[in-house]
């Protein structure tokens, strides 16, 4: 299997280990701490799994207690809160090596009529076609793609390509506002499970959101000043959707302090409809400081 995509599929699909209990595997990584976008998705699916198929998810709530640690598998547990006859209700705990280090709420609803209305997008953008995938853009910069981001570039499972140019030094960032736009697509085909593309959003909620809060501060693509660490994160699903075609998230922060960063994301499709809110907060220690 080398399909990243294909490997994000198998990655949400849960071993189920006792009633309400499934274990997710943690890849082996070089990273610090497991990739939040991975512990929200797999809980999602856990929750997902103990509910009736005709309801799909509309909102989740969770935060980030303890770092999770790579290549050690994941246990969550589920709770039955609610099962009532237009929503249920699911709690869930992620536990790695007898301790909670993750917990999250879902709501789902089943679908009814009602009217509709939407603000429009805050700005037209180019087409996905248009733009330079990321490794494009750093090949042009530094001529040769240093190992380790094509190493990383490999194992996306999402294809990503940003609406404004890289910006590469702290003379580039000055006067930058606190916003970011990609489009992004899981670089493969996910099936038709409209949980999985679900999930996999969900993943993917997670890979770029801080950038609005970082683009004010530092050069997204330069040596890192702060440690970043998800904090919460909360999502509403207003329409369904595929992951695995294109998707615009464009994302903002309205305010970074006291060592946190606030940022906010909205999920369109090429018609311009919005199909996902999104919204988390982030934790920014300086280095070294």
């Amino acid at each position: 299997m080398t399909n990243p995509a294909e490997k994000l599929v198998d990655l949400l699909d849960l071993e189920q280990i006792e009633v309400n209990i499934f274990r997710g595997r943690s890849p082996q990584e070089s990273l610090q701490r497991v990739f939040g976008g991975q512990v929200a998705g797999q809980a999602l699916v856990a929750a997902g799994r103990t509910t009736e198929g005709d309801r799909p998810v509309h909102s989740l709530h969770a935060y980030f207690l303890r770092p999770g640690r790579p290549g050690v598998p994941i246990v969550y547990q589920v709770e039955r809160v609610r099962d009532g006859r237009s929503f249920t209700t699911r709690r869930v705990v992620a536990v790695q090596q007898g301790r909670t280090i993750f917990n999250l709420t879902a709501s789902f609803h089943k679908p009814e009529p009602g009217f509709d209305h939407q603000l429009p997008m805050r700005r037209a953008v180019p087409d996905p076609e248009e733009l330079p995938t990321v490794a494009e853009e750093v090949r042009e910069r530094l001529r040769d793609l240093p190992e380790g981001l094509e190493r990383m570039a490999r194992r996306m499972p999402f294809e990503i390509r940003y609406v404004d140019r890289l910006r590469w030094t702290p003379d580039e960032i000055e006067g930058a506002e606190a916003r970011s736009a990609v489009w992004m697509r899981a670089v493969g085909p996910l099936g038709d499970d409209p949980l999985v593309h679900t999930c996999a959003l969900t993943y993917a909620s997670d890979m770029t959101l801080l950038d609005a809060v970082r683009i004010p501060v530092e050069p997204l693509w330069g040596p890192r000043g702060f440690d970043m660490a998800s904090l919460d994160h909360a999502m509403w699903f207003h329409r369904p959707f595929r992951a695995d075609e294109w998707f615009l998230y464009d994302q903002e922060s309205p305010i970074a302090t006291g060592g946190r960063g606030l940022a906010r994301g909205r999920i369109y499709d090429r018609e311009g409809r919005l199909l996902v809110s999104v919204v988390q907060e982030g934790l920014f220690r300086k280095l070294g400081g």
